[in-house]
């Protein structure tokens, strides 16, 4: 079966197509993907109405450059996905529309899927696959939760973010410091030439007794730290200050965030009794937290699962595998019903 999957739900269009197989995951044949960052730096974050005009400009192309990849035609496809949500209402309609229009005129079936889902399946696309059941680490954007997977589709929620989420924490703190969107990557490579420890940042709800998360807090905090910085240096902004003091504040951020990720994900695997942990989204590529998470989960005899480096953000082939992999166990059948509508909020857990 042949999975035609189409990803709209923010800033980055994505187009994929994967293949099942009688035995093992589904094998992704050929992705494409365009990101509008460059065309959002201007506004200092996403735009909402032009992400929707972009992804309507750039969804067909992508889907020949698939197609032309995998060396399939659109007849053969089997079953057409989309990410109904979550995400942003008019960028979701786009793909949606595309999608219920492409399978109405190939007279397929076609699949409304869940973008955290399709976050939380994507370490299934990489040569590492994992083994059910895991703890999964969902660090994406504006989402931050703990999850225990015993299966396609079976979802437990452990715990999540109460406020902002650990991508948001990133984004803004690079944002108070001056860095260009978007700042959370920036701040990261700029942290890892910094001291971790210049700064006592707090570390929110890493005490809590639960597997919540809080990062509002330590933006304000940071935003505190950088005016201390300023007033004490008699600068007139951050942006005057030496180079290492925006190292060694980023480096402090940075490690705050990854402290309390990496404590709350072994917290959940010691009380679930599990001993495999999948981490996925956009944070998930942070090289600080992938080391710490390696070595401290090395300690307890933990398999740790990561999707590939440029399959960590928002894709096509995340949102394909998650269809297949939903048809392939059962759980869910496409629909020949084209009408359709997009969810932007969602919880993972009701679905």
């Amino acid at each position: 079966m042949l999975v035609l999957g189409f990803e709209s739900s923010c800033d980055e269009t994505g187009v994929a197509m994967v293949q099942t197989r009688s035995q093992g995951v589904p094998e992704l044949l050929a992705h494409a993907l365009y990101s509008q960052i460059e065309m959002h730096q201007a506004y200092g974050g996403v735009v909402p109405e032009l992400a929707s005009r972009d992804h309507i400009r750039r969804v067909l192309p992508l889907t020949q450059e698939v197609l032309q990849g995998a060396g399939r035609s659109l007849e053969e496809v089997d079953v057409v996905a989309f990410t109904r949500g979550p995400g942003l209402a008019g960028a979701l309609l786009v793909g949606a529309g595309v999608a219920c229009a492409l399978a109405a005129a190939l007279g397929k079936p076609v699949l409304g899927v869940h973008h955290l889902e399709g976050h939380l399946l994507s370490p299934f696309l990489s040569e590492d696959p994992p083994e059910f059941p895991f703890v999964a680490l969902l660090v994406s954007g504006g989402h931050t939760q703990l999850m225990r997977v015993d299966g396609v589709g079976r979802y437990e929620l452990l715990g999540e973010s109460i406020d902002d989420a650990a991508g948001e924490a990133f984004d803004k703190s690079a944002k108070l410091m001056g860095l260009a969107y978007p700042g959370g990557p920036a701040l990261a490579r700029l942290g890892d030439t910094g001291n971790p420890k210049a700064y006592a940042l707090p570390r929110p709800l890493l005490h809590s007794g639960n597997l919540d998360f809080s990062f509002a807090g330590l933006k304000t905090a940071v935003l505190v730290q950088s005016q201390k910085m300023v007033a004490a240096a008699g600068a007139a902004r951050f942006e005057d200050l030496p180079e290492q003091a925006h190292r060694d504040l980023a480096a402090s951020t940075q490690a705050a965030i990854v402290e309390v990720l990496v404590k709350k994900s072994l917290t959940a695997l010691k009380q679930t009794g599990l001993s495999r942990l999948v981490v996925a989204g956009g944070v998930g590529a942070n090289r600080n937290l992938r080391t710490q998470l390696n070595a401290e989960c090395a300690k307890r005899r933990v398999r740790v699962h990561y999707p590939e480096l440029h399959l960590c953000t928002d894709n096509g082939a995340m949102i394909a595998m998650a269809a297949a992999m939903r048809l392939q166990s059962g759980l869910q059948q496409a629909s020949t019903s084209y009408a359709f509508d997009v969810k932007p909020r969602w919880p993972l857990h009701s679905i």
